[in-house]
């Protein structure tokens, strides 16, 4: 079942992505020889109009095949109805619309799951609740009570966390010595620490307890202010983590298919709406990533398009596949990595 929910979760995050791309190149009379959900051989295909709907075997991907893009036959087909001979803010919106159908397909979830439940969890103060006897935050001497002001990494960076939920990200991404400091019946203390790694658990984890989490009732229109609130929460985490992650930071967090297949398989043993949630976050994570300036990527080629406004001509066609290539070899070695990561965590 775990394999099917995974399978299912993949394919409407892809294929709303992908109808993004379709619905918004059709609108500006881009022509479309095909609309793939999945990758590799046909299972099962239909013509409409002129435009060819398939579902491939492989549920890893999909594609929108528009005329002018490498591989597209485009005979017969006229210059003003390819990707290339629009102009170059409708092809930066046919580049965008699919981030944006991700985004949107979360803030609905989002906002569906609040209205459904009718309140929401406020993230806790970041406050220690207790500490974990044994832990590395007992032998730092954290106590029960403490505020935390601030804390401070190993590359210069600090931050000054709003909630509870802030410190547990972070401390996931260095997971070398940081300083904390914290606010104790008035005094301010500084209490250096480095997260220990629990196999159980599966992450870096510190030893400190969180405060219960205060339950908000929503109305209706609450629940619509909660989802658009809490998925810019969630757009900001991804973006901060991405910064640091291609300054090396944190790049033991990250995870690839296998790490997704084995938080699904978690997220089924909680039930239906853990599932649904899951959907929201991971279609969150591939339309921001889809935003990274490589070539492969949405966001890559809207670059490519603005440079081409500048100097107010196509980009010289080897360099645009030097850089593809160099694009997909970055991408390919970023899967082996996390992929690699994903087995070593699961072997412990």
């Amino acid at each position: 079942m775990t394999l099917l929910y995974f399978v299912i979760i993949l394919g409407i995050i892809v294929f709303v992505h992908e109808l993004g791309h379709l619905i918004t190149a059709k609108m500006f009379g881009v022509y479309c020889k095909e609309f793939a959900i999945g990758m590799g051989p046909k299972i099962k295909s239909w013509q409409k109009g002129e435009t060819l709907y398939s579902l491939r075997a492989l549920p890893v991907g999909g594609f929108v095949a528009m005329a002018g893009e490498e591989g597209v036959d485009i005979e017969e087909i006229p210059a003003e109805r390819t990707i290339k001979g629009i102009a170059p803010l409708k092809r930066i919106v046919i580049m965008l619309a699919g981030i944006m159908m991700n985004i949107l397909l979360a803030w609905v979830i989002f906002v569906g799951v609040f209205i459904y439940q009718g309140a929401r969890s406020l993230p806790p103060q970041p406050i220690v609740a207790g500490v974990v006897s044994g832990s590395v935050a007992e032998s730092a001497g954290f106590l029960a009570g403490d505020e935390i002001v601030k804390v401070s990494f190993s590359d210069g960076t600090s931050i000054v966390p709003k909630d509870f939920y802030e410190v547990i990200t972070y401390t996931q991404l260095y997971t070398d010595e940081m300083i904390f400091s914290v606010d104790r019946d008035g005094v301010n203390l500084t209490i250096k620490v480095t997260p220990l790694f629990n196999e159980k658990e599966g992450r870096y984890m510190i030893g400190l307890m969180l405060p219960q989490p205060v339950i908000e009732e929503l109305s209706f229109f609450g629940a619509i202010w909660a989802g658009t609130e809490y998925i810019g929460t969630t757009i900001t985490e991804i973006v901060n983590t991405l910064s640091r992650l291609v300054r090396g930071i944190g790049l033991n967090a990250i995870s690839g298919p296998i790490g997704i297949y084995d938080v699904t398989d978690q997220q089924a043993q909680q039930g239906l709406l853990s599932l649904i949630v899951l959907t929201a976050i991971l279609s969150v994570n591939v339309g921001i990533f889809n935003l990274l300036p490589i070539p492969l990527m949405d966001g890559g080629r809207v670059v490519i398009t603005i440079a081409e406004m500048i100097i107010g001509k196509p980009i010289n066609r080897q360099l645009e596949q030097a850089l593809m290539t160099a694009s997909v070899i970055l991408v390919m070695g970023l899967v082996l990595f996390v992929t690699w990561q994903d087995i070593l965590r699961l072997l412990g």
